[in-house]
């Protein structure tokens, strides 16, 4: 399959975050598409765009303004022609998208579990009574707490380099990961050990990558529908149908996943109070098509088992 760009002007220009993990995912996407359209990578430019996300690193999301921290200059940058196309990690990515922007291409998705990463320990049973976990998502402090209310859990944020230096300078005795992120880039020497989602379920989305487009731009639709992984689409339009109908957000302990078995789709998922003291959760099978509506219901099913003000 060939696709022209005739001159330098056309370059296809990649919209990304800075962080390694970021720039290896635009790279994955610049690859796919190079090797869809028979191109030279030359014909791609990665555009590094800084966010808020990666800017402010001393206070937790929460408290500067959740998911569109991560996505919100990017965005700004695709609507005023700056880039094409945008690379995104689907779990960081608010369910709805600015006017006169699609996000309809997703990756194959990578390993979609948790990583336990210490220098000391192999798993969460391992650490000690009252031993300190860091992390910055509000689902696994809440899932933490619903099995080790001992933990003392501090705020860690920062990229995957950062967390790790955190560790080995002992502000935690463990972290977590995502192992997306570790397979991506190509961390096989990191400590971890895989958690299975029936221990702790993962991040709506998580281990997926989405691409995001200018409506119209018809160009950018024809290359991306090239790369786009239907499986991952279909689990991702019930995960994220879930978390839209729980209003999610960062400040919102949610967990989701989505599995294919043949023409059937199952869906897990669950809500937690942010101390951990509750957790409700429901899984669910149908047809794939089916799987926004299971979602939407199971979303209600969940709140009202919570009761009103739940989160």
């Amino acid at each position: 399959m060939t696709f022209a760009l005739p001159n330098p002007a056309q370059t296809l220009k990649i919209g990304t975050r800075g962080s390694p993990l970021a720039l290896a995912q635009a790279h994955e996407t610049r690859t796919r598409l190079a090797k869809a359209f028979d191109l030279p990578s030359a014909a791609f430019a990665i555009v590094v765009i800084k966010v808020t996300g990666d800017q402010v690193q001393d206070r937790p999301l929460k408290e500067i303004g959740g998911k569109g921290l991560f996505t919100r200059e990017i965005e700004e940058a695709l609507l005023d022609g700056t880039i094409d196309i945008a690379v995104h990690s689907m779990k960081d990515m608010p369910v709805e998208q600015p006017g006169g922007l699609l996000l309809d291409t997703y990756l194959p998705r990578e390993d979609v579990r948790d990583a336990f990463v210490s220098l000391t320990a192999k798993g969460l049973d391992d650490l000690a009574q009252g031993a300190t976990v860091g992390t910055s998502s509000l689902r696994r402090r809440s899932q933490l707490l619903a099995r080790r209310p001992d933990l003392n859990i501090v705020e860690f944020r920062g990229n995957v380099q950062t967390r790790l230096k955190k560790l080995a300078d002992g502000v935690a005795e463990a972290t977590f990961l995502a192992m997306a992120g570790l397979n991506r880039l190509n961390m096989a020497d990191v400590p971890r050990t895989a958690i299975a989602p029936e221990a702790m379920l993962p991040a709506v989305a998580q281990g997926a990558i989405g691409i995001e487009r200018r409506e119209g731009d018809n160009r950018a639709a024809e290359m991306l529908a090239a790369i786009h992984d239907g499986p991952t689409g279909q689990r991702l339009a019930a995960e994220r149908a879930f978390l839209a109908a729980l209003d999610g957000s960062c400040e919102t302990p949610i967990g989701g996943l989505a599995d294919l078995d043949g023409g059937n789709l199952r869906l897990r998922g669950e809500i937690l109070r942010t101390d951990g003291t509750e957790v409700y959760a429901d899984d669910v099978s149908g047809a794939i098509e089916d799987g926004p509506e299971m979602a939407r219901a199971m979303a209600a099913r969940l709140l009202e088992r919570a009761g009103p003000n739940f989160f």
